[in-house]
């Protein structure tokens, strides 16, 4: 999978982020699967990016997905809710996939007059199930759902917007009183999964390109909250598959970006130590020193 921004994904589909949509507090849009997978086939792999949006997929097609530890598989029709914050894989079993999806970020929702905010919501917490087989009398309603969103979207209604809102808070409420699919758990293959998603969630909190960014996921406990493992679980899994702990793995990621940044920018250091994670400077000068036996000032110059 791939780590893209909002509009290199906008660019990857070979299209840009609509002029009108671009000018909505938030972000929201609506496609046909078929017209995406298609730009995405050679990658078998649909990219998705955990920083930029929330996305409700309905898809007709057999496909897999990779939550976390779990895998599910869809024989027919599934109903997919994704969150920023949990990383997924989602493959095409057969090369026919149909059915539509959308995308928006927390502004677009938190606008609405709920007052709901999506982490809060069962739907979007880490450890759940967001993926649901539904039948073909369910994917028929939430069928009508997206064509209405689709059609409402090119259309001149002046509060568009906040009708679409509601169409996306039916479709979270719909898969709410769904009962989740079946989860397996090949043995043989958990721990490598476990480990695949820690590391790719590791990688995501990098490069740092401003001082005003700052580390999402700090500690070990931090990335099993994420991937909805217990610490234990996942210190385990790593120590297994790569012989270094959750917290040794985290450090020499942290250590790499600090010696760029000392070398590759002009930011002061404590402009590092907060994009780092550390509240003190001390801490982080400690922090250096212990792992490379240089002050940060002293590898600088």
């Amino acid at each position: 999978m791939e780590t893209i921004s909002l509009t290199d994904w906008y660019k990857g589909i070979g299209t840009t982020i609509p002029e009108e949509i671009n000018k909505e507090i938030g972000h929201f849009n609506v496609f046909k699967n078929e017209e995406v997978v298609a730009q995405f086939k050679a990658k078998k792999v649909m990219p998705y990016n955990t920083r930029a949006f929330y996305k409700i997929s309905l898809i007709n097609g057999s496909n897999t997905s990779e939550y976390a530890d779990k895998v599910i598989e869809i024989a027919n029709n599934g109903l997919l809710f994704a969150t920023p914050k949990v990383p997924y894989h989602w493959t095409p079993n057969s090369e026919k996939q149909s059915g539509y999806f959308c995308i928006f970020t927390d502004e677009f929702l938190i606008r609405n007059k709920s007052g709901v905010m999506l982490d809060d919501l069962p739907i979007f917490k880490p450890g759940g199930y967001p993926i649901f087989e539904v039948t073909d009398k369910e994917s028929a309603e939430l069928t009508v759902i997206f064509v209405k969103m689709y059609q409402e979207l090119s259309s001149n209604y002046a509060y568009k917007y906040d009708l679409l809102r509601n169409y996306v808070l039916e479709l979270i409420h719909y898969g709410q009183k769904l009962q989740p699919a079946t989860a397996l758990y090949p043995a043989h293959n958990a721990s490598n999964r476990v480990t695949s998603l820690f590391i790719e969630l590791l990688e995501r909190q990098f490069p740092i390109e401003s001082p005003q960014q700052k580390l999402g996921l700090r500690t070990a406990k931090d990335y099993a909250d994420r991937l909805a493992v217990h610490v234990n679980h996942l210190n385990k899994v790593l120590k297994e598959n790569t012989g270094k702990t959750t917290t040794e793995i985290i450090t020499s990621r942290v250590v790499q970006e600090a010696k760029l940044l000392l070398k590759q920018t002009d930011w002061n250091i404590s402009e590092i130590a907060y994009c780092l994670g550390f509240e003190e400077v001390a801490h982080f000068s400690n922090f250096f020193k212990k792992q490379t036996s240089f002050a940060p000032v002293g590898f600088r110059s």
